[in-house]
Parts: C-alpha cells; sequence; structure tokens
C-alpha cells in the first residue's frame, strides 16, 4: 500500500477528510519552498501537492499561472523541483506529489523523469493532459517505482470513460469541481455537490476521492466533506497568500499555516458530528 493510500486510510479512522495543499514549488524562490511546505505540514496539511512550473499551464488559472511565471523567472527546473520535494520528504512524513504537465516528463524521458522523482521520494504524481488512453506506458514505468498515478475527472467525463479513469487511478481520484480552470471560488456550487453524488459511487471501496478547483473557504471544505468526499485540494488560496507577500518570507509562512489550520479543522465536521 502507498504512502497516500495509507494516508487516507488512517484519516479514514478517524472519520477526517484529507486536506492535500497545493503550492507551486520556486514561487517565490526555490530555497522558500522547503519552508513554506512546513508552514502548511504545521498547519494541518495532510498530502503536498508542489506544482512544476510550465510556461503554458492550460489547466490553471491567473493565480496559479502568475505563480509559475515567478518561479521560473526564479531559476526554478524540474531538477529543482525534486530537490525541493526530497528536502521536504527527508524532514516530513506527509506524502508528497508532484502536479507536472507532460511536456517536462517527454523532454526528460519517461523512465528518466519517474526514476528522479523516485530518488526524490516523490509519492505520486498528476499530469493532467496526459489522457488515460495515451498513458498504459506511463503507468506501468510508474507503478514499477510505487509511484501512484493520479488521473483528474471532469464534470464532462462520461460514466464509461470514468470507470476506465478510476480503474486506471492509484493514491486518489482527482476531481475537477467545475468546468473552466483553477481559482478561487465564493461558494460550491450545487452542481459540484451533484457531481460528487455521481462519482461516488465509482469510487467507493475503489479508491479515495479528492474535489479540488475553486475550493476557497473552510465551508467549501465542510460542505464537501460532508456530501461524502474524502479529500479537497486547496491550491489558489495558499498561492493568493504567497502572491500578496512575496517579499515577506515570514508573512507567507504564518498566512499559509494558519489557512491550513482553517481548512485542516473543517475536514474534522465529520467527526464532530458523530461525537
Amino acid at each position: 500500500m502507498s504512502s497516500i493510500s495509507k494516508t487516507f486510510q488512517k484519516l479514514k479512522t478517524r472519520s477526517e477528510g484529507a486536506l492535500i495543499g497545493y503550492i507551486t514549488a520556486g514561487d517565490p524562490s526555490p530555497k522558500l519552498t522547503p519552508k513554506i511546505a512546513e508552514a502548511l505540514v504545521k498547519g494541518g496539511v495532510d498530502i503536498l501537492e508542489l506544482g512544476l512550473p510550465f510556461s503554458d499551464p492550460i489547466a490553471d488559472g491567473p493565480t496559479i499561472q502568475a505563480a509559475s511565471l515567478r518561479a521560473l523567472k526564479a531559476g526554478t527546473t524540474p531538477k529543482t523541483v525534486l530537490e525541493a520535494a526530497k528536502q521536504i520528504k527527508d524532514k516530513h512524513k506527509v506524502p508528497v506529489v508532484i502536479m507536472t504537465y507532460y511536456n517536462p516528463v517527454f523532454r526528460t524521458g519517461v523512465r528518466e523523469f519517474l526514476c528522479a522523482a523516485k530518488a526524490s521520494s516523490v509519492d505520486g504524481i498528476i499530469v493532467p493532459d496526459l489522457p488515460v488512453e495515451e498513458a498504459s506506458d506511463y503507468r506501468n514505468a510508474a507503478k514499477a517505482l510505487n509511484i501512484d498515478t493520479i488521473f483528474l475527472t471532469a464534470p464532462s467525463t462520461s460514466n464509461k470513460r470514468l470507470q476506465k479513469i478510476v480503474t486506471s487511478s492509484s493514491g486518489f481520484l482527482y476531481l475537477i469541481s467545475h468546468f473552466g480552470v483553477t481559482g478561487t471560488k465564493t461558494t460550491v456550487e450545487k452542481s459540484t455537490l451533484g457531481l460528487v453524488k455521481r462519482v461516488l459511487p465509482f469510487t467507493t471501496g475503489q479508491i479515495p476521492l479528492a474535489v479540488g478547483f475553486g475550493i476557497s473557504k473552510p465551508e467549501h471544505v465542510e460542505s464537501l466533506i460532508l456530501a461524502g468526499v474524502d479529500g479537497v485540494v486547496i491550491g489558489s488560496a495558499f498561492v493568493n497568500i504567497i502572491a500578496n507577500n512575496v517579499d515577506d518570507p515570514a508573512k507567507i509562512c504564518a498566512g499559509v499555516e494558519d489557512l491550513a489550520v482553517k481548512f485542516k479543522t473543517a475536514t474534522t465536521c465529520c467527526a464532530h458530528e458523530g461525537s
């Protein structure tokens, strides 16, 4: 059983949802990434997702696009992202997931990229622009190295394709909560809760379900956990704190830790209901 699977299992026994915290590695500088990650872990993040900055992040909204640009300008490369992952894993026990577009994987070579990720103790990888239909070689190579392949599914995904994605995924299934790109929203839409209700029968007993895109408030987290999801992915809310304090590392760390505490508390709503 992978580290990610063990984390979800442990949280389930406590009736808690998983808090998956995303930051763009190298934003605002590579040397600060492990410090920001430590603040997130202190705040209660159960799984850390590091975005590998890319020049054309098609799934990301303005907030994370700007973070990628800052990271690239700071000299961040795939190598420095993996070095940060290794530094984080050497100090903390939380699973680390890399989010990368396929281009850096292809240019490096699938086997070479995955071996480098394994050497850096990476637990799972998300490649949002790699279709499940074209991923068999990638999946086999990742499975051989015990690296989870985390696929995304969208509101437009048919039930037939959803089943294929579920059976092809490991670690957790990443459910995109709405059409469009990443970014904060003011509410959790009824359509998102309806989407969760549609997807849960496919994932229950098969793989943990985590929801991301647009989740920016503790009440969003609570409503999704109560709807039955196993975890939530928070990205833009943390990245906004970094963007607003790029010249003040202490404020960044304090801000993301404080926000993580609030989000993590919201993931325990089911435990509180049962007490």
